[in-house]
């Protein structure tokens, strides 16, 4: 059986078909349930026209149906593209403009984000809809063309593979500094490489209950999904109102008995600033394991001395080099809290490098741009070439030594600055761009500039981020100059805002200019507005004030949609 994504289920449903898959609240699925499910609608989808290599959108909350949504697009041959559900409809509008795909499946609360999106001439009528969530669904722009009692009446047997382990498994968007989200093509070899190290390393198996805490869109969840269908395992989903609470996060643990909780850091902070935790608590907590974002020195102590039994591992990688390529298991708990925490050594496949401006390796102890090679490497960004070879490049060692072995057909330049210890360990230091990590979200802040600059009512803006513990890690702020009026205010920014780009993306700092400081080559002073604002945040009284005048901050929360039901699918 070839190394693909879908077929980890269908080799625990033929060994364990009774053995439970995916826990949602009340619900539980079965891997004989899933792959019997998924193969239902793989035989929809190529009913629909759906052939090898197709895009399959799934438009719906955190749910078991978008689980199935995943593996059963992945059996019809096709790359699933996860979308998140809370997203304004124009920047879902872009996403379906670029992976130009043939269907969405979609449940929950978004049919009127679907009716506002197939009211679009470029999507009408060649956008079909398969509906899989129990309550029926219609709007005047679209009707699905099946739904859950069609899949009761499809074929469940299983569907020839045509795929190969090279081929994309499904695409990422992320960020992109034009507006426009980049698309991140993972391949099934991607995820099977660092899923078969990541077993391996930290003794995963059949008895793991996973954490399923990070939305679908998020490439985290990649793990928690595969990594527990390689197990066997159980995935153990988090309600929306579970995720951000600390107390009902900690009562979740507990209660769900899981051995691994995998998340971005702010989470772990959180739980730690309500100091939720009991001693020795959640005894069948086997691994806590964090990636995306830097995970306070702190916060870490917190959770190192009240669950001593556990172990501790920072994970590092961008979504382009797949779920993480570098880990630290953290071997004591550390004796300072301004303890620098590495992001330690690359996993088995990867390559971490340290290289300077010529592309030659830094001496340990000195800063380096960070660059990542191994089975991990994206193919690239989707129909972007010249994104693609931007920061996908050539190994050099190859050009300066041909025929050297162990050596990358690429690397991949991650905007990041390192440095390296004599032991080979890593540093993460910081960014070299205009990207941010918040509440392990990828961020460029090009992307809300440029939606803000769409509203008439600004002569300019800029966006800046400042480092904020309390709103993980990073503050957006926003400085802008109104078009010839004083009446521009911060709700109305919000407010047009709020249609273009997602919750994270929201500045929570604003400050209005009569004209934005320039720096002597014309350009804006970003380093004088930074002052600026954390300033501000030094005396917030001064965030009432203009920069002359400035309105109040508003906060902006991160939100997320219902999940859905998988009952109606067994």
């Amino acid at each position: 059986m070839k190394q693909l994504l879908q077929n980890w289920v269908t080799r625990e449903a033929e060994s364990r078909p009774d053995a439970r898959c995916i826990v949602f609240g009340n619900e539980s699925v079965t891997y004989a349930q899933l792959e019997e499910q998924s193969n239902r609608l793989a035989h929809l989808l190529r009913e629909g026209g759906c052939m090898k290599g197709d895009r399959v959108c799934i438009l719906m909350p955190k749910s078991p149906a978008a689980v199935l949504s995943m593996i059963g697009a992945l059996k019809a041959g096709c790359m699933h593209v996860p979308i998140d559900s809370s997203t304004p409809a124009a920047r879902v509008a872009r996403i379906l403009e670029s992976c130009q795909n043939r269907w969405i499946l979609a449940a929950g609360p978004v049919a009127p984000l679907l009716d506002e999106l197939l009211s679009d001439e470029r999507f009408r009528g060649r956008i079909s809809v398969g509906w899989l969530d129990p309550q029926p669904c219609g709007g005047e722009n679209f009707e699905p063309a099946f739904s859950l009692g069609d899949l009761e009446r499809a074929p469940a047997s299983a569907i020839a593979q045509e795929c190969e382990t090279t081929d994309p498994a499904h695409i990422l968007f992320t960020s992109g500094s034009t507006g426009m989200p980049k698309g991140v093509v993972i391949t099934h070899s991607n995820v099977t490489a660092f899923v078969t190290w990541a077993l391996q390393h930290f003794g995963i198996d059949h008895t793991d209950r996973f954490s399923g805490h990070t939305p679908f869109h998020f490439d985290l969840s990649t793990f928690d999904i595969f990594g527990t269908f390689a197990a066997g395992a159980e995935l153990h989903l988090l309600p929306p109102a579970v995720a951000l609470l600390p107390p009902k996060l900690v009562e979740f643990i507990r209660n769900a008995q899981l051995t691994q909780w995998f998340s971005v850091p702010s989470v772990l902070n959180y739980v730690a600033k309500f100091n939720a935790l009991r001693q020795d608590d959640f005894p069948s907590l086997r691994r806590v394991l964090w990636c995306g974002e830097v995970l306070p020195t702190p916060a870490l102590v917190y959770w190192m001395k009240h669950l001593p039994h556990v172990r501790f591992t920072n994970l590092y990688g961008p979504t382009e080099a797949t779920i993480a390529s570098s880990y630290y298991d953290v071997p004591a708990c550390p004796r300072d809290p301004r303890e620098s925490i590495p992001i330690g050594h690359a996993c088995g496949g990867e390559e971490l490098l340290v290289l300077d401006e010529d592309l030659d390796p830094v001496l340990p102890g000195h800063m380096g741009h960070l660059y990542i090679g191994g089975a991990g490497l994206s193919p690239g960004y989707w129909r972007d070439a010249e994104k693609t070879a931007s920061v996908f490049l050539p190994d050099p060692r190859n050009q300066t030594r041909p025929g050297t072995s162990n050596r990358n057909d690429r690397l991949y330049r991650t905007g990041d600055l390192a440095w390296e210890d004599a032991a080979g360990c890593v540093y993460f230091v910081g960014r070299t761009d205009t990207q941010i990590k918040s509440r392990g979200y990828r961020i460029e802040l090009g992307e809300i500039e440029t939606a803000l600059n769409s509203f008439d009512a600004l002569e300019e803006c800029a966006i800046v981020a400042i480092q904020a513990e309390s709103f993980g890690g990073w503050m957006i702020c926003c400085a802008y100059v109104p078009r010839g009026r004083d009446d521009v205010t911060q709700a109305a920014l919000r407010k047009h805002l709020e249609k273009l780009v997602p919750s994270y993306m929201l500045p929570v700092r604003w400050m209005q200019y009569p004209a934005l400081p320039k720096n002597a080559n014309g350009k804006v002073d970003r380093p004088r507005l930074k002052e600026c604002f954390v300033a501000a945040e030094r005396e917030p009284a001064s965030l009432t004030r203009n920069a002359s005048s400035s309105d109040q901050a508003i906060s902006s929360d991160e939100r997320e949609a219902p999940s859905g039901t998988f009952d109606s699918l067994r």
